[in-house]
């Protein structure tokens, strides 16, 4: 057996090196199939298939606060909650919190902010984690008033200190305080995010940012910002941590109602966290290329029955001296291999230039996107799809090509243009399968098109041309003061205002689009809420013509002024929805808001602005309380700067300012406010390109089939074409023929990829924004467009029927 398969191996070689441009034309169809599917593989394999690189990466589990009431499933937990959640479970072997700060680096080198995290003790023993150098922290994590300690991420080790080993024990300057490294970690670990570059121990258990003077962090229960990482005990399952966190949710709500009614909790494993967001697009994506694949094995299957037409008197031949139809089937199946074999060989390559491709234009907060590389996994799926896709095009060719009369074969003499019904009919369904797969693909296409145009219509709320943004970070030790921090933000506001080609310039705490937001309770003057009804709503600190900077229409009422000061009566300014919620038939104008805290007076709205997206374009404007940064100062400053030109041109100017009034004081994420609404929309740009880069595939290959078996069938009846013209058909007759032939086959798998993209497009209804999954008008396009390529693929092999000299036909063969 194997030495018949070696025969059989050599004998295929041979047959395809004979024929190159058929050999060429099919390994290329096929290497544009494998490729593209090994390369998006490559990326559903690092994100969802691939195991987390932590320690028993099964139990590791993101806890949540739930608000069902605000329609939050999923949101960060306070303080006292964390505690709490610590001292009364058990199903959990540990659990640590942390949350982002920035860090100013200073003391050595150009000014830095560094993304960080304060983390709780036993975050890296949660994860399973140990330092590549030094070590993580030890107890000292929780113990106020010690010395405070970091550790490095491997990208900042190597970026700002050489990769030098003597760095742990040395003392880095963060936010004007000393902190000791203790350790560097492993260069693929990237948690929360990859972003991060440091981890540091807090001065009171929980930021400092939150948290001054002498506040019990225990007491903490109306801010929300930390998010919870636990590793489940063995043999706990995830419904068992649910179902205790909830009896703990519900013992917290009976003990504090004022601040936790309505508040439950949610546990969901680490890894759905991470990727739970992007699992529905990648699948759709796999979905894709799996049809261009099935497009391209149609198209390549159409090339062996064609070609299996020509080996009829060979086939023939090797079966009257004996060979069984079995054994013939296994020498065009061994064909078949070899060509999907150099397709997959091919189709590697290709995707190793996609994964580059892939990584350069996929969003940059698409989760684990380090780990998407070419591994065994990829490869042994390509191998795989390489084998199955040799069976799949070439078991319906092998099967026609074997099934022969053997006395009428012979008789035949050869005469080519006397091919079988079956055989015609495949080829004819083959061209039906692609064209219905390519219009699911174009529908699918045109779906994500139209929700990205839609998507691109919404209005953020203000005008981001011109714009340019930047981030500041104020550090406690040199800013503990409210007055200091006025003060700078003042004289950079000053010095960056009197540059030339600024028209304005402010600041704000929360920049829109950033995907932060941040809530706070509140209370109204002489509003009662509902009962169990939590008022809550984003809240930022803005300074003088923010509104005007940022183009922000002011609907009624003033924006901020400079007599908005600690001394004079507090203000706040609300937007539209905030209006139309809790005063639909009276002026917001006048009326008195309290944040709730420890002693926050009563603020008057003074005025009512539109509303701005804050998360994304495609979320629903949520209510929004803006405070006069003059009299709530926060330590975070994003500087906004309108420019009559580039504004990107202005970033350096604009940065010398800011060190002209501290020159320690680090300037991070400049960037044009064109480019953050960009970034907010990557991932939807993201899923449709590649979307309609595979149908567009798609439709190539489906014209090209049907173009090709329009050739073929006109070269088969050239015979036939020369009878009837010279029996006094016209050329418009013949066209018409043709074309009709063709066109029947054409909106045969329109019909049915109507149907089928009816059915399969609901899967990706979660991806659209302002279409519906079986939007008519996208199916309509989509129908006519396609049926105007195939059109085109049939009338070239048509015209040149018509051009069919009836003499020379008759004499054909």
């Amino acid at each position: 057996m194997i030495e018949t398969f070696w025969r059989d191996v050599r004998y295929g070689a041979r047959l395809l090196a004979k024929r190159p441009g058929f050999t060429l034309v099919t390994v290329l169809a096929l290497a544009l199939g494998i490729g593209a599917n090994s390369a998006i593989f490559s990326v559903v394999n690092a994100v969802l298939l691939r195991p987390l690189p932590y320690e028993d990466p099964e139990r590791l589990v993101m806890v949540w606060e739930r608000r069902p009431r605000q329609n939050r499933d999923a949101g960060p937990v306070s303080p006292a909650d964390f505690i709490d959640w610590q001292s009364q479970t058990q199903s959990f072997e540990r659990m640590a919190a942390y949350s982002p700060v920035a860090f100013n680096l200073t003391g050595t080198g150009e000014p830095e902010q560094i993304n960080s995290q304060i983390v709780t003790q036993g975050f890296f023993q949660v994860l399973g984690i140990k330092a590549a150098l030094g070590r993580t922290f030890l107890q000292e994590a929780d113990q106020p008033g010690g010395e405070r300690r970091v550790v490095l991420a491997h990208g900042l080790w190597q970026r700002r200190f050489g990769a030098d080993p003597s760095i742990i024990g040395r003392s880095l300057m963060l936010n004007d305080e000393s902190f000791t490294v203790v350790g560097v970690m492993p260069p693929d670990f990237q948690y929360p995010d990859k972003a991060t570059e440091l981890w540091a121990t807090p001065r009171r258990f929980v930021p400092e940012m939150s948290v001054s003077g002498n506040t019990d962090p225990a007491t903490i229960r109306t801010l929300h910002y930390l998010s919870v990482v636990a590793r489940l005990k063995p043999g706990v399952s995830l419904n068992q941590s649910q179902a205790e966190m909830e009896t703990v949710a519900a013992r917290l709500e009976q003990q504090y109602p004022a601040e936790n009614t309505g508040h439950t909790a949610r546990v969901v494993s680490l890894h759905e966290d991470l990727v739970g967001d992007v699992r529905p697009a990648l699948l759709v994506l796999l979905g894709a290329v799996g049809f261009v694949l099935l497009i391209a094995c149609a198209n390549v299957a159409n090339l062996l029955l064609a070609r299996a037409t020509a080996r009829h008197k060979e086939m023939s031949i090797r079966t009257a001296l004996g060979a069984g139809r079995l054994r013939l089937i296994r020498q065009m199946l061994t064909e078949s291999a070899l060509l999907s074999l150099a397709g997959g060989a091919v189709g590697l390559l290709l995707a190793l230039w996609g994964i580059d491709l892939l990584v350069a234009l996929s969003p940059g907060n698409l989760p684990r996107l380090k780990e998407i590389t070419l591994d065994a996994r990829v490869v042994g799926f390509t191998l795989l799809l390489s084998l199955l896709t040799g069976i799949i095009f070439g078991l319906v060719p092998a099967l026609q090509a074997s099934k022969l009369d053997l006395i009428s074969s012979l008789k035949e003499g050869g005469r080519s243009s006397m091919e079988g019904f079956s055989r015609h009919r495949m080829r004819s369904a083959l061209i039906v399968l692609e064209v219905a797969l390519a219009l699911v693909l174009l529908v699918g296409a045109g779906l994500m098109i139209r929700s990205f145009q839609r998507i691109q219509q919404v209005s953020p709320g203000f005008n981001p041309n011109n714009l340019l943004a930047m981030e500041l970070s104020l550090p406690r030790s040199k800013y503990a003061e409210k007055e200091r921090i006025v003060n700078f933000q003042n004289q950079i506001l000053e010095r960056i205002g009197a540059l030339p080609g600024v028209e304005s310039v402010s600041s704000t705490w929360m920049l829109p689009l950033s995907g932060q937001d941040a809530g706070r309770g509140f209370d109204i003057e002489g509003y009662t809420p509902a009962p169990n009804e939590r008022t809550n709503a984003a809240f930022s600190a803005v300074s003088p013509r923010y509104f005007q900077t940022m183009e922000i229409p002011v609907r009624m009422g003033r924006e901020f002024n400079e007599q908005d000061t600690a001394a004079a009566t507090g203000v706040i300014i609300v937007n539209e929805t905030f209006a139309r919620r809790y005063f639909p038939n009276a002026d917001a104008l006048g009326k008195r808001v309290k944040l709730r805290g420890d002693d926050n007076p009563w603020l008057t709205i003074v005025g009512v602005v539109g509303d701005v997206k804050h998360t994304e374009l495609t979320a629903e404007p949520r209510t929004q309380l803006y405070l006069s940064s003059l009299q709530s100062p926060f330590p975070f400053i994003n500087v906004v700067v309108r420019t009559a030109n580039d504004p990107a041109s202005l970033a350096a100017a604009v940065r010398k300012e800011v060190w002209a009034v501290d020159k320690d004081q680090p300037v991070a994420e400049v960037e044009t406010m064109l480019q953050l609404v960009s970034n907010s929309v990557a991932r939807a740009r993201f899923n449709t390109l590649l979307l309609g880069l595979f149908a567009f595939v798609a439709l190539l290959l489906a014209a090209i089939g049907l173009y090709g078996v329009m050739s073929y069938s006109v070269t088969q009846r050239t015979h036939e074409i020369g009878i009837r013209m010279a029996l006094g058909a016209q050329r418009r007759d013949v066209l018409k023929l043709v074309v009709g032939q063709g066109m029947i086959l054409a909106f045969a798998g329109v019909v049915l990829g109507l149907c089928a993209a009816f059915a399969l497009t609901r899967l990706m209804a979660s991806l659209l924004f302002g279409v519906t999954a079986t939007d008519p008008w996208t199916f309509i396009g989509v129908a006519v467009v396609l049926s105007a390529v195939a059109l085109l693929a049939t009338v070239i092999p048509a015209r040149r029927a018509t051009r069919v000299d009836p003499m020379i036909a008759l004499r054909y063969e």
